[in-house]
């Protein structure tokens, strides 16, 4: 193991397999129809089979690729460039962006997943900044806060580059939320009004070199809590999704510019389970860096997140207690800074008790 910090170290039920499965068969859906500048969702012959694609992807897998989705090349490219030179700077330089309790964004290489250290270095920014969100996590705490984003003084183009960007993966967010809307059955703007004051993320991730890559992982296995995540991978590659048939941990090959969508805890509520958030995690290797943007999409911090009231009926009943975003949103912040001795807080915990394919404890 050499000078490998056992932080790093995997339990041996959650190693990486030397021999892994290639995925076969998670979706690449076209968006070209939607994604032209005169395009709109109102023209049903041409939708119908699109808005299927979605819905099965999203039942079946809760993982997708888009192409042709109308994010300029030159916008991604940007991005990823300057991304290269932030995370190529001394570590004193981006020390200086150092997240802590009190600035929640920016530069951080010490996250833990299910409590073990990520082989992953990372720099948070809000789409809305400075975004609004709870003082505390404590419950009749009903004082608010503002996180800023914070900016390096190199590359000099940071900020505006991310800026750009971000509004990019906004655009494309609220597409695939009216394409998912549709498929549920729903108006295509029902979940507009979720995002008026968006808790909205772009972190941007550099996994380095591993010497020990069947030990540790980029990150562990876990799911994305917010509503929807867009992910931008290299041609490395390292993202791993875990099959709803079996169980088994699959290896998405990258796709020259596409994105890899997937459904988050927000979806699975809001769809009361006909969609599920799936478990996933990044492999490292020894030989080859790794770069991946992630844009989570997350609602106003003053939502409450239950199944929509559309969905539930008398056979269909409501699985989920309502819980705050905002307070939830804190609290696993907060964890992010302290290895816990306890599970953190999850969507389960909020599973009403007797409903129906209870979901099983990580």
């Amino acid at each position: 193991m050499g000078e490998v910090d056992p932080a790093f170290i995997q339990a041996q039920e959650h190693r990486p397999k030397p021999d892994f499965t290639r995925a076969e068969g998670i979706p690449l859906i076209d968006l070209s129809i939607i994604s032209s500048p005169n395009s709109n969702l109102d023209n049903d012959q041409a939708l119908g089979g699109l808005v299927e694609e979605i819905g099965d992807a999203c039942k079946n897998w809760g993982f997708f690729q888009v192409i042709n989705h109308g994010v300029p090349l030159a916008k991604r490219q940007n991005i990823e460039k300057a991304s290269r030179i932030f995370f190529d700077q001394p570590l004193e330089e981006k020390r200086k962006v150092r997240r802590n309790e009190e600035k929640v964004l920016g530069y951080y290489d010490t996250e833990h997943t299910k409590n073990v250290r990520d082989w992953k270095e990372v720099f948070d920014l809000n789409v809305q900044d400075p975004t609004v969100v709870p003082a505390s996590y404590k419950p009749d705490d009903e004082e608010l806060t503002r996180w800023f984003n914070q900016w390096p003084e190199y590359p000099t183009d940071l900020r505006e580059v991310c800026e750009e960007y971000a509004k990019e993966m906004e655009k494309l967010g609220y597409k695939l939320m009216e394409l998912i809307a549709l498929s549920l059955g729903l108006p295509k703007d029902r979940f507009h009004g979720f995002f008026e004051e968006q808790t909205s993320v772009v972190r941007l991730n550099h996994y380095p070199p591993c010497p020990v890559p069947d030990l540790a992982l980029g990150v562990g296995r876990h799911k994305d809590a917010f509503v929807l995540t867009i992910l931008a991978q290299d041609d490395v590659g390292g993202l791993q999704v875990k099959r709803k048939t079996d169980g088994e941990w699959l290896w998405v090959k990258p796709t020259p510019n596409a994105y890899i969508i997937n459904v988050g805890d927000i979806i699975q509520v809001w769809s009361n389970d006909t969609y599920e958030s799936v478990e996933h995690r990044a492999m490292v290797n020894s030989g080859r860096e790794r770069f991946s943007i992630p844009c989570f999409l997350g609602p106003a911090h003053y939502t409450n997140v239950q199944p929509l009231e559309e969905l539930i009926n008398q056979q269909n009943p409501a699985k989920y207690k309502p819980y705050n975003w905002g307070k939830f949103l804190v609290t696993r912040k907060g964890s992010n800074f302290q290895k816990l001795d306890v599970e953190n807080i999850q969507i389960h915990h909020f599973k009403i008790p007797g409903s129906e394919l209870a979901e099983k404890l990580d």
